[in-house]
């Protein structure tokens, strides 16, 4: 998948934001990491389960659906997250774990809402490929990126330069699936529509489900904000290599995640405005009064 190289790249930068000694830290919050696990491991599959029911007369409709709503995302929501002055130094440490639970439970989750003959014919291999080459390989260069840039001037000007390219870098994977998929999009309009609500009804419902687990948990704003944008955004460009290993009868769900990609990119332009006048810092004060 073409994708993988440019995907690394920006989760290398992304990891590259964040100085890893707050990494360290993040690890302890032990609340925030059991809050963002249940969230997106109990919680997101009984509300995919509940929406999967308007495709689910649809196998491949349903199989695209799942395979998208059910994988939290483990890179440019990291981006987001910051930007919507969420804990993104939370969130990073929280990226591996995720993506480990992910293909642990994947299989389990298609096996109760599809049926476990379709499991059997499911590959995992590009997943373990895309945990190695996206998580492990940008973590660990981005960990000797800042230990050589901290006593190296030719180190210092490479983290900038790669910090100063985030924002193209996060476009670009964006733009090559895109590019690479919009083609069979407009061809299969038709029956792709009946995906549209289920990712908006998504989204729109992981926000009030984000934001009360955050307070149940007695989490500080930023790290609501993180838990509402890591429930609301899937990991839609890494879980396409697996959906393009698929048999060649569910040709049409990569067209549904890529739909998905869609809807995302207009939902976190609008919840980077919407989620911080949800969650302002002032609910601190509200909270303790």
């Amino acid at each position: 998948m073409t994708t993988i190289p440019i995907l690394g790249l920006l989760l290398y930068a992304t990891f590259l934001s964040v100085p890893f000694a707050k990494i360290g830290q993040a690890f302890r919050d032990w609340r925030f990491l059991s809050t963002v696990l249940v969230v997106n491991f109990v919680l997101v599959p009984i509300v995919v389960f509940l929406l999967s029911r308007i495709v689910a007369h649809d196998q491949v409709l349903l199989v695209g659906v799942l395979f998208v709503l059910l994988t939290p995302c483990v890179d440019y929501v990291i981006v987001f997250t910051g930007i919507a002055g969420g804990a993104k130094e939370r969130l990073l440490a929280a990226a591996p774990l995720l993506m480990l639970a992910q293909m642990l439970l994947l299989p389990f989750y298609l096996w109760l809402f599809v049926g476990a003959e379709f499991v059997g014919a499911v590959d995992l291999a590009p997943f373990v490929e895309a945990f190695l080459l996206l998580i492990v390989l940008p973590l660990v260069t981005a960990g000797l990126t800042q230990l050589v840039a901290a006593r190296t001037r030719w180190g210092a000007a490479v983290q900038e330069v790669v910090l100063g390219a985030m924002v193209p870098l996060m476009m670009l994977p964006l733009a090559v699936v895109v590019a690479s998929q919009i083609a069979g999009v407009g061809r299969q309009l038709g029956v792709l529509l009946l995906a549209i609500p289920v990712f908006v009804l998504f989204a729109a419902v992981m926000v009030p489900v984000g934001a009360l687990a955050g307070r149940v948990a007695l989490l500080d704003v930023p790290a609501r904000r993180a838990i509402v944008f890591s429930g609301a955004t899937r990991n839609s460009l890494v879980v396409l290599p697996l959906v393009l290993a698929l048999p060649a009868a569910f040709d049409l769900a990569p067209l549904v995640v890529v739909t998905q990609t869609l809807v995302e990119l207009l939902v976190m332009v609008i919840f980077v405005r919407l989620v911080p006048r949800l969650l302002p810092y002032r609910s601190v004060s509200t909270a303790l009064s």
